[in-house]
């Protein structure tokens, strides 16, 4: 008889994964959804506010530490990468506004503790997605660290008010911001894909790392023009939130938390 029981759980778990694999995706979202989503997330956001703005202190905080560590550490030429590197694990750091914004479309009432204690239904698979990001981040810092070395040398960096001339004002400048702005494109534009609906879907559903992050990219792929909207709605905030010494962050990232929960919702 338990051999019965663990066999039907274990073509329960196969159902749920082919279905995953085969689901009915949203292929044709208009291009102004991400405007919707936005709205209901600030739904969420207003709804029990505390538990999403304490998470977003704590992410203000992390953000704030980590500049002041770089500082102090001497590393302050990877402030920027740094910052752009936020952006590529920031869906991972969201996780517990996902399971906000699904407690109340479900009726219940959210808590801090519950939000900070998430519970993938796809347990372990998430961390490995996690890893990929925070592997696709490190690259990334790695990488802006050689294209200054390409079109500076291994001479010390200037600080950021030199840097910021040498950028604007020399030819090496100019072509570091050009390799650098491609270079960054494309490990944000890849990390994007992989990363936007993966870890809604690793929260919500039983299924593999590998199955998220390819299900996530074709999405992704299949409806480009509001996924190129919504990826310019969460730079132009970001980089507000930036020159707000990353106190907007405390409203501006659970904002696209919850709101990201619905773009998952959206093409499910």
């Amino acid at each position: 008889m338990p051999q019965d029981d663990n066999s039907a759980r274990y073509l329960s778990e196969v159902s749920g994964i082919e279905e995953t694999m085969n689901p009915k995706w949203q292929r044709h979202l208009p291009v102004g959804a991400p405007f919707d989503w936005l709205r209901q997330g600030w739904y969420d956001l207003v709804t029990q506010p505390f538990p999403s703005l304490a998470y977003g202190f704590v992410v203000f905080i992390l953000a704030s530490a980590t500049v002041i560590i770089l500082f102090r550490s001497g590393l302050d030429y990877l402030l920027f990468p740094a910052m752009a590197g936020l952006l590529i694990i920031a869906p991972l750091f969201a996780a517990g506004l996902y399971v906000k914004s699904r407690t109340l479309a479900d009726g219940g009432r959210v808590t801090l503790r519950a939000m900070l204690g998430v519970r993938p239904l796809a347990g372990k698979q998430v961390f490995f997605t996690g890893m990929v990001l925070c592997m696709l981040m490190l690259l990334w810092m790695r990488a802006a660290v050689i294209i200054y070395a390409l079109f500076f040398g291994v001479n010390p960096f200037p600080g950021l008010d030199g840097i910021a001339t040498i950028l604007l004002t020399t030819l090496e400048g100019w072509g570091m911001l050009v390799v650098g702005f491609c270079v960054g494109a494309l490990f944000a534009g890849f990390a994007f894909a992989i990363g936007v609906f993966s870890i809604p879907m690793l929260l919500d559903q039983r299924v593999d790392a590998f199955t998220a992050m390819g299900v996530s990219t074709a999405m992704v792929w299949n409806n480009m023009r509001p996924m190129l909207v919504w990826g310019a709605i969460v730079l132009v905030l970001f980089v507000a939130s930036v020159l707000t010494g990353f106190v907007g962050l405390i409203v501006v990232f659970p904002l696209l938390g919850h709101a990201t929960w619905h773009a998952y919702k959206a093409v499910r």
